[in-house]
């Protein structure tokens, strides 16, 4: 099947939908500009600095950091705050508005990504899960409590050391604040925001069971594949199909269908053919 036929069949499957899922890891915000840590080499092209330090994005998504040295945690964390707070979502993320609109379907978004990037786009908060947290709230390290609160720090960040020039304190201990962002082999991450986000969308699926539902899944790799493996149980059900846009892993299974680009490209192909279809 070419990558016309693709958008064509895809384009047919959204419109008849009544319910749209949209599953997103990190390959969502490549085209925003953001950068691509697939792979160490794709990691230090973003951060040359780690590259020097023999640091690779496991190292310095570590939660140990904050507790041996919270100036260079939050060097990383507070680097990527600043350059999520700055990013502009891609026209990619108005086309799912505007076929939510459109269609008048039921949307929900799951997203390993924790820039905040749908909410910008102006999805709400209450039809997003974000599976790894935000970088957008925060949470006592230790902890002393479960409190959760919005992340309004102004974070200045010395780019030669990676290491911030501030740290955000707890409100009620004063201790070192962190993300509250799932990191690897993380201990201390309070889940109990994304927890309440997992029970709307559970909800939100009881609700719509029934008719035709579409996933859009966009840049979900296989590395960490907690996106590829909600939107493939997803799939199993019956009346869903899933689109899964990915430029170098796109396969899946019929009735399925794959479409080997990026999230962008991918979302216009798709729009182009709504486009065609309407003119017919």
């Amino acid at each position: 099947m070419d990558l016309s036929t693709r958008y064509q069949e895809a384009a047919q499957t959204l419109s008849q939908a009544n319910t749209l899922i949209v599953t997103a890891g990190a390959g969502m915000g490549v085209d925003s500009g953001l950068p691509d840590f697939r792979g160490d080499h794709g990691f230090w092209n973003a951060y040359p600095m780690y590259e020097r330090l023999g640091i690779n994005f496991i190292g310095a998504a570590n939660p140990d950091h904050f507790e041996r040295d919270p100036e260079f945690g939050w060097g990383f964390y507070g680097h990527r705050t600043n350059l999520y707070r700055q990013t502009v979502p891609h026209e990619g993320f108005h086309l799912l508005r505007a076929w939510e609109k459109r269609f008048s379907l039921e949307t929900f978004v799951v997203t390993s990504n924790v820039d905040g990037q749908f909410q910008k786009a102006g999805f709400s908060e209450g039809q997003i899960v974000e599976v790894h947290g935000s970088i957008h709230h925060l949470q006592c390290l230790t902890p002393c409590s479960m409190a959760i609160w919005p992340n309004r720090e102004t974070l200045s960040v010395d780019l030669t050391t990676m290491r911030a020039e501030h740290l955000p304190r707890c409100p009620a201990c004063g201790a070192v604040a962190r993300p509250n962002i799932l990191m690897f082999g993380d201990y201390s991450w309070i889940s109990q925001r994304t927890h309440e986000q997992e029970e709307r969308f559970d909800a939100f699926l009881s609700r719509v069971q029934e008719g035709e539902t579409v996933v859009i899944e966009l840049g979900a790799g296989s590395v960490i594949p907690t996106i590829r493996h909600l939107s493939e149980r997803l799939g199993r059900a019956k009346g869903v199909r899933v689109i899964r846009i990915n430029p170098r892993e796109s396969h899946i299974g019929s009735p399925h269908i794959p479409i080997p680009v990026g999230a962008l490209e991918g979302l216009r192909g798709i729009a182009a053919a709504l486009d065609g279809q309407s003119t017919k």
